[in-house]
């Protein structure tokens, strides 16, 4: 689970699929990437950064630690 992930999505005052639709991503792909199940490619985590404010590399530190 990405609990950092759904944080700044509900600080962004958005729904999964609201985030999901601003990103150009459906929003089963946005659900999957923020439960953990999948990892964005670099393109699609850029533009959920960009959605919600955060440095898209955020995504892979997760993955290391």
């Amino acid at each position: 689970m990405r609990g950092w992930l759904r944080e700044y999505r509900l600080k962004s005052g958005l729904t999964q699929e609201e985030t999901a639709n601003l990103s150009g991503i459906s929003r089963s792909y946005y659900t999957h990437i923020e439960k953990g199940n999948k990892t964005p490619t670099v393109n699609v985590a850029k533009d959920i950064g960009k959605t919600l404010n955060f440095n898209w590399i955020l995504f892979y530190e997760d993955i290391s630690s």
